[in-house]
């Protein structure tokens, strides 16, 4: 178990410990990890326990005790990967539509991790336990690019890079109906929905509604869709397939946010994925090809 210890100082008064702690340790670990540490009682303000909201005065010593990684207990897959790029720190892979990032609720066979556990073989549990080497994810029905870890240094440095913004992502979707105008930039902040928390909306009133912007603008217009690329400033769930859909636009196929016409998939593809290399710390990039079935739609020409 590590052991990490840290002194308040004056500028930091009053600040939650949550905040100060990811902030204090240079987004080593994530806001979410560092609430499981206080929950866990791994972290003592004094030698006294305190929550998440507790405001630190100077002087305060804060000690750390990071517990050793989770053990894995998924089960690993022979299931084919289409890999883009591979070292000994980190894996890209253009993952298809169909299949799910990562194990949630009873499913917990057939994901790309239990791809990625057999391919890389021990991960650590890297990420925690059911998202071994995860840095981030796409929807089950969105297909494209995805980096994962093959160790915590990368893990976490991954996890900065996607937290301060600096990951070069876009997106290219089909969406019902035609956009009219070039470019366009959407912000509305994103909640849950009350009464089923498998969907998300838009929300201006509540309390837990994150801010979410996406960028997009009009690469081509159809009969009766557009052809967009999209770039996010934020990465919250679902968010272009709820912007979209807001905005009256939904992403063909997505019968959850309301266009069921046109494909069995979302028409949404994450086309770029650029990154600094977490070791060489040059920046790469790299681009995938539309799937078959959106390539065909786009021939079609029509819904």
């Amino acid at each position: 178990m590590e052991e990490l210890n840290l002194e308040v100082d004056e500028k930091s008064t009053g600040e939650r410990l949550d905040r100060y702690l990811v902030r204090a340790l240079e987004n080593r670990f994530s806001r979410s990890f560092i609430a499981r540490l206080i929950d866990g009682k791994n972290v003592l303000v004094d030698g006294r326990q305190r929550k998440a909201h507790y405001r630190v005065m100077p002087g305060e010593s804060i000690t750390l005790s990071i517990p050793e990684p989770e053990s894995i207990k998924l089960k690993p897959e022979n299931i084919p990967l289409d890999i883009v790029y591979e070292d000994k720190d980190l894996i890209v892979i253009n993952k298809p539509a169909g299949i799910s990032v990562h194990p949630a609720g009873h499913n917990v066979c057939g994901t790309l991790v239990n791809a990625l556990l057999y391919h890389c073989g021990d991960l650590a549990g890297i990420g925690g336990a059911l998202r071994p080497g995860i840095v981030h994810r796409l929807d089950k029905e969105t297909s494209g690019l995805l980096v994962a870890a093959k160790n915590d240094a990368t893990h976490r440095n991954l996890s900065g890079q996607f937290k301060n913004r600096t990951v070069k992502r876009k997106y290219v979707a089909l969406v019902r109906g035609i956009v009219q105008l070039d470019n366009g930039r959407i912000e509305l902040p994103i909640a849950r929905r009350p009464k089923d928390i498998t969907r998300m909306g838009v929300s201006f009133a509540d309390k837990r509604k994150k801010n979410a912007v996406t960028n997009y603008s009009v690469i081509k217009r159809f009969k009766d869709f557009t052809m967009l690329e999209l770039s996010l400033e934020t990465g919250r769930t679902h968010q272009i397939r709820v912007h979209l859909s807001h905005i009256g636009h939904p992403v063909i196929g997505d019968k959850m946010y309301g266009s069921q016409k046109g494909l069995d998939r979302n028409a949404l593809h994450a086309v770029t994925l650029g990154f600094f290399h977490p070791t060489t710390k040059k920046f790469m990039e790299f681009t995938s090809e539309l799937p078959g079935e959106i390539q065909d739609l786009i021939k079609r020409g029509k819904l």
